[in-house]
């Protein structure tokens, strides 16, 4: 199996892969796997791979040109189709089920957030999300070791069949809503218009709904414990809905 890590911090990487299981897999050539930095792939004078999200909020989103060229690269000198994971809070739960899933591909291509989450755009070239528990990290280099170390120790000739993986969730209760940073058209796909129309009542509205949306679809759980307003509940029961259509 091949393994590409994309992330803005390689180093973080070379002490688990020289210990242990990771090591000796590797030097029994079970797997191989290669840190790129994609801010070696940033297109701009400063290397620079984060920006404002639109509608404003805090912290910094990732942009999407950085880490598609660097996955476009990847993909060009594969060998076989990748499998290509984005690190992240909105994914599904990472499970030994999963694990074994991802043990059975060729080519792994996980990608490692930081800041404040990816524009949302960068969904588009995934095949996976995945989130590694409920909690806070402060990026998906320790979600990507864990990845590869439970599904590496499922590869014939590597030792163990344990994984132990849980998934994440949000002080809100709800999964977060989707992201945007510049530019505002990225190979055809637009930001909404609510973000760049500056009427921040409508963008919270925006933000909240598609926050409800996406943990309808995803995690209908969480509602459960969410602390929901009427207008929440009335969204949720327009969502039932539509989904009975």
């Amino acid at each position: 199996m091949k393994i590409d890590i994309l992330t803005l911090f390689p180093d973080m990487f070379q002490g688990a892969l020289s210990q242990s299981i990771l090591k000796r897999a590797q030097e029994q050539n079970v797997f191989s796997c290669d840190l790129i930095n994609f801010r070696d792939y940033a297109e701009n004078k400063h290397k620079k791979v984060d920006d404002y999200p639109y509608g404003g909020g805090q912290g910094m989103v990732l942009t999407a040109q950085p880490i598609f060229d660097a996955v476009d690269a990847l993909k060009k000198e594969a060998k076989t189709k990748p499998r290509v994971i984005l690190l992240c809070p909105q994914g599904e739960r990472y499970t030994q089920k999963k694990a074994e899933e991802l043990a059975e591909e060729d080519h792994l291509i996980m990608i490692c957030g930081h800041y404040e989450g990816y524009d949302e755009r960068t969904r588009s070239i995934v095949t996976d999300e995945i989130s590694i528990g409920d909690f806070v990290l402060t990026g998906g280099e320790i979600g990507a070791l864990t990845i590869m170390d439970s599904v590496v120790r499922l590869l014939p000739d590597s030792l163990g069949n344990e994984a132990s993986a849980e998934e994440d969730s949000f002080s809100t209760g709800l999964l977060e809503h989707p992201q945007y940073t510049r530019p505002q058209n990225f190979r055809g796909m637009t930001v909404p218009d609510v973000l760049v129309q500056g009427h921040h009542e409508k963008i919270n509205q925006w933000r909240r709904e598609e926050a409800l949306r996406r943990t309808f679809n995803r995690r209908p759980d969480l509602l459960e414990t969410a602390s929901l307003t009427e207008a929440d509940q009335a969204f949720i029961a327009q969502l039932k809905s539509e989904k009975k259509r």
